[in-house]
């Protein structure tokens, strides 16, 4: 047996151990998508009282990048079709539903690696770091279940860390000065606290 399979093995031992643990993380990777709106609505709020273009141009991104990212992964899960390790290995248990879906990369882990970065993108305030962690709990809990491999995991969370990350660099000057246009129309309360300028006459 590989270290891979072992510490999967491993894992999944532990899951089988823990009865009063199966809920909580079923329902957190079931309303991962949920808790993932949760923190974007705390980094939007952030970045809004932060009156800069820049942030709020981040948050706005945020939800973009982990869209962009499903859907690269898309392709790379048709061309690999893996098995999940649930319907492949007599001796893993899913904890729930074992899908047929394909298992790499790991839908779930590319959303959270792409969550993490846009979070991070906003903000290094607390709360972006509590929303890095309840996404690797997200990715982590694909394993606690039985539905993935590590490696579909690990491979998903660079994924969408990588695409969020580099649509940023692609398209901050764009949104950065998007956002700053949209600041002097009627949706500025949405996109800064800051009262707007008026202009004094001469």
């Amino acid at each position: 047996m590989t270290a891979e399979l072992q510490l999967l093995a491993t894992i999944n031992d532990f899951a089988r151990s823990t009865p009063w643990l199966h809920l909580p993380v079923l329902l957190l990777s079931t309303y991962a998508t949920v808790v993932y709106a949760v923190l974007w609505v705390g980094v939007w709020w952030v970045a809004r009282q932060q009156v800069s273009p820049r942030a709020m141009a981040a948050a706005v991104w945020a939800p973009i990048g982990v869209l962009a990212a499903s859907l690269v992964a898309q392709p790379v899960s048709l061309m690999v079709k893996e098995h999940r390790p649930c319907r492949e290995l007599p001796n893993i248990e899913a904890i729930g539903k074992c899908s047929k879906g394909a298992s790499f990369p790991s839908d779930h882990a590319v959303a959270a690696g792409a969550v993490a970065v846009g979070l991070l993108l906003v903000s290094r305030r607390l709360l972006a770091w509590v929303g890095v962690l309840a996404a690797l709990l997200v990715a982590g809990s694909r394993l606690y279940l039985g539905v993935h491999y590590p490696h579909d995991v690990l491979a998903g969370l660079v994924l969408g860390a990588t695409v969020s990350l580099v649509g940023w660099l692609v398209l901050r000057v764009a949104l950065t000065r998007m956002v700053a246009g949209l600041a002097r129309t009627p949706l500025r309360p949405l996109l800064s606290s800051a009262p707007a300028r008026v202009a004094v006459p001469a």
